[in-house]
């Protein structure tokens, strides 16, 4: 799991930075998810894989700051994937 297919998520189907932080908890998807968006370019969709159900509540939040658009977000067995689109 963590691998984008083609087509999958973005209309456009491209993934360009993926993250991982299954197993980790609050605050730690958040800031890695942070950590990634400053170095990506805008236009850029990073994916994020989380088993932390808080992420539905703080990445929104945290998007809201950073001007960043929140894509889609999928669940699936208690995991969840975040598309984000790095604005600017």
């Amino acid at each position: 799991m963590g691998d984008a297919e083609a087509g999958d998520g973005e209309a456009s189907g491209r993934i360009d930075r993926t993250i991982d932080v299954l197993g980790f908890f609050c605050p730690v998807p958040i800031a890695e998810a942070r950590k990634a968006l400053r170095q990506m370019q805008g236009d850029e969709v990073l994916e994020v894989w989380s088993d932390d159900p808080e992420v539905l509540h703080d990445m929104p939040l945290l998007l809201n700051r950073t001007g960043d658009e929140l894509i889609s977000v999928e669940e699936n067995a208690g995991e969840y994937r975040l598309l984000i689109k790095k604005i600017g």
